[in-house]
């Protein structure tokens, strides 16, 4: 498929123009004179260079990856099919709909955005972090940086004993169960050519204690209502975990809290001060 510069560019004004700061959690500010949002603010919701960016906009510049007109898509906070149509007219053919995609819809998104002083994740069915908020990140750490099976949570939990640090010792056999039952679950909804029959595979030939819990053949196994994490700077935390889901990608938003007046919600302040660093 070819590139349509003309149209391409077009769209992507269109599209900025009608996005308002407050949709992407973004402060208006008093001296802001553009209709919708400024190009170095869309480019960074892309995560590229506001020089990039306005190349597009001016039908310049290198022809989009299929990468980078995902990045354009979830920037832009568009539903499928306008994410559909940006890639044929960047030249691509879209990517696959439904449980598989990573495209975030554009109602969690304005949601996620709006809970940026609270530590929050959105993550696939398989449990790979598609996005967090700061707090989120220093919280768990930078979860969306995993690449291949380990971006799955299951995955890492029976390969990287590293994985197990952030949680309670005497939870991990639960947590181990709680894993392979949900893994099974996905499986038996997606089917055997499914990217959880794959992830299962790996994790049979990997881990004898997956293939040991696997075998039990539990379903059903649901997370506890508080969860406790063992923070390296912090401690001990127990959390709630209130979780939306997003039916047709499969997405769930998931926003951990603590009782107000509890330790653990002082420790979170604290997380929110610090940030990702490490304390002295």
């Amino acid at each position: 498929m070819a590139i349509d510069r003309a149209a391409l560019a077009e769209f992507l004004r269109r599209r900025r123009e009608a996005l308002q700061p407050e949709d992407v959690g973004l402060p208006r500010g008093r001296r802001r004179r553009t209709s919708g949002l400024r190009r170095e603010e869309v480019a960074a919701l892309c995560h590229m260079s506001a020089d990039y960016y306005a190349r597009l906009e001016r039908e310049r510049g290198p022809h989009p990856s299929e990468q980078m007109a995902a990045s354009l898509a979830q920037g832009l906070r568009l539903s499928l099919d306008e994410r559909d149509h940006l890639f044929r007219l960047a030249g691509h053919q879209p990517p696959p709909r439904g449980t598989a995609s990573d495209h975030i819809g554009p109602g969690m998104l304005r949601i996620f955005d709006r809970l940026q002083d609270t530590p929050a994740e959105i993550v696939t069915e398989l449990g790979e972090t598609l996005r967090q908020t700061l707090p989120g990140a220093a919280l768990t750490g930078d979860l969306t940086a995993y690449t291949g099976p380990a971006r799955s949570i299951g995955y890492r939990w029976f390969t990287d004993p590293a994985a197990r640090a952030l949680y309670p010792p005497e939870d991990h056999a639960f947590l181990s169960r709680m894993f392979a039952s949900g893994l099974r679950g996905v499986l038996t909804l997606r089917g055997p050519q499914s990217r959880a029959a794959h992830l299962a595979d790996l994790l049979l030939a990997r881990s004898e204690e997956f293939r040991a819990v696997w075998d039990a053949h539990e379903v059903g196994i649901r997370p506890r209502e508080v969860k406790r994490f063992v923070h390296p700077e912090v401690g001990d935390l127990e959390l709630a975990c209130q979780t939306l889901i997003e039916p047709g990608q499969s997405h769930h938003l998931l926003v951990y809290t603590a009782l107000p007046g509890s330790e653990s919600s002082a420790k979170l302040e604290l997380l929110s001060v610090i940030g990702t660093q490490t304390l002295r």
